[in-house]
């Protein structure tokens, strides 16, 4: 992937919605140029989909937040296999650097995202965690 690629990628992260020729407008190529272009990273896989964040998606989740977890030892499966039957996270992320695991999480309310965040915590292996509360998304994906 040259520089272009990842100018038209970071192009549609902003608008996936826009037309070709509002992309080749903008990064200063041609029409066909970008359509080749976006044919050819779906081809090779740099791009495997487009989505929509809805407002219902936002709404199911009024409060949502992500969740660095450091784990000790050897215990990284097993809490994946726990993690992954708590039906309040979204997904779970294996991550290099200081954080083992990052968690998403969506709850009704604060105290039900606290007691997600007590749960977790009690996990044998978790050895630490940092917690952000997402406050806004302005686009996701």
């Amino acid at each position: 992937m040259d520089k272009t690629d990842e100018q038209l990628i970071a192009a549609l992260r902003h608008d996936a919605r826009a037309s070709y020729s509002d992309l080749a407008a903008r990064l200063g190529l041609s029409r066909s140029t970008v359509r080749a272009r976006i044919a050819q990273l779906q081809t090779r896989g740099d791009i495997i989909g487009f989505s929509v964040v809805t407002r219902a998606d936002v709404a199911r989740d009024p409060v949502r937040g992500l969740m660095m977890i450091g784990i000790e030892g050897r215990g990284a499966e097993r809490i994946k296999r726990n993690l992954g039957q708590m039906v309040e996270l979204r997904a779970v992320h294996s991550t290099n650097g200081r954080w083992d695991l990052i968690v998403e999480i969506g709850t009704a309310t604060l105290a039900d995202f606290d007691r997600v965040l007590d749960r977790i915590r009690r996990l044998d292996g978790v050895m630490s965690s940092e917690t952000s509360l997402l406050l806004s998304t302005r686009k996701s994906g």
